[in-house]
């Protein structure tokens, strides 16, 4: 079974979200992930973690206004010294937090920049990041979003994904694949996951419809568990094959 690491971004949201570390390892988790680290000061989140026995995962670059709609700023023209600060933001928490990989979200394509342009623009930040944050120890990866969720969103496909990583040309990029905004854009889940696993450093996942935990929509969630281990196993990675703690809840990102 995949190693599960709880998103408290969507999950516990019933208390705060210094509670949600004690929540998460009394359900069962090892690891937890959330959007944004960066309105609480990263030794009070690192005590959460140590008292609770938990694993820092993932954490995204800092994305713009996220309260006005904003969704990243990697594909921004106007706004690289921004990105680049950020960066070194996330350097930071990431230190403190032992986190050893950090997801850059490209942002709604901006207006009043031709398409070009805002891609050269995005290959061009996420090299500085790549590069930045292998110095540091820390992997990059970056998300490919719906664009029913979220309209304009500028990276929305596998295929368009591996584009931008043959630009970057990094070994220190990699793809963050969420399987609910990925199978409304693309579906065909199992052979695209097997065909580009080592491209993959990071999964999350819901259901669809609705974004709910797995087994309340249309994604067969069993069989993909399987053809991950499966995956993993044929290619000689070390998988934790402990049970999840019933009932699996949503890690979507």
């Amino acid at each position: 079974m995949p190693r599960f690491a709880a998103n408290l971004s969507m999950l516990f949201t019933e208390v705060d979200f210094l509670e949600r570390f004690a929540a998460a390892a009394a359900a069962g988790f090892t690891g937890v992930e959330y959007l944004f680290p960066y309105d609480v000061a990263a030794e009070v989140i690192k005590a959460k973690l140590d008292a609770n026995q938990l694993e820092q995962v993932l954490f995204n670059l800092p994305a713009g206004d996220w309260a006005k709609g904003e969704r990243g700023i990697a594909c921004h023209p106007d706004r690289v010294a921004e990105f680049r600060a950020g960066v070194d933001q996330a350097i930071a928490y990431a230190q403190v937090l032992g986190n050893k990989q950090v997801n850059c979200l490209a942002g709604i394509g901006p207006q009043g920049h031709d398409r070009a342009s805002v891609e050269q623009c995005f290959v061009d930040n996420l090299k500085y990041a790549a590069d930045t944050l292998h110095a540091a120890g820390i992997k990059l990866v970056m998300e490919m979003i719906n664009t029913r969720d979220i309209p304009g969103f500028y990276l929305n496909t596998t295929a368009q994904a591996l584009a931008i990583c043959a630009q970057v040309a990094s070994s220190n990029l990699y793809l963050q694949y969420d399987i609910y905004h990925m199978q409304i854009m693309e579906g065909d889940l199992a052979r695209t996951l097997e065909a580009n696993l080592a491209a993959i450093n990071h999964v999350q996942l819901a259901d669809n419809p609705g974004r709910h935990e797995p087994g309340t929509g249309e994604i067969n969630y069993r069989f993909l568990f399987a053809h991950l281990d499966a995956l993993v196993t044929r290619a000689g990675w070390a998988v934790n094959t402990s049970p999840p703690p019933p009932p699996l809840p949503a890690l979507a990102g």
